[in-house]
């Protein structure tokens, strides 16, 4: 017998990213943001540069990172 499913052409499914997903990343973006300035806050002093992602873009990489996880479970 033939696996004829091997040869079969792969179609991409597009992320759709509805209301819920929009929802989640809002309040993961909102949680975030306090933890990713103290983090930010605790790096400029360390490295003593400001040449750094700020908090916001922390948080916005830490909730776009997190959210696609939880709707993959």
């Amino acid at each position: 017998m033939s696996d004829f499913t091997s040869d079969m052409p792969r179609r991409r499914h597009a992320a759709k990213r509805g209301t819920e997903f929009f929802i989640y990343f809002s309040l993961i973006f909102v949680l975030a943001i306090p933890f990713a300035t103290a983090f930010w806050l605790l790096e400029v002093f360390q490295k003593q540069t400001l040449n750094l992602h700020g908090p916001l873009a922390r948080a916005w990489a830490e909730a776009d990172r997190i959210t696609p996880i939880l709707f993959s479970a």
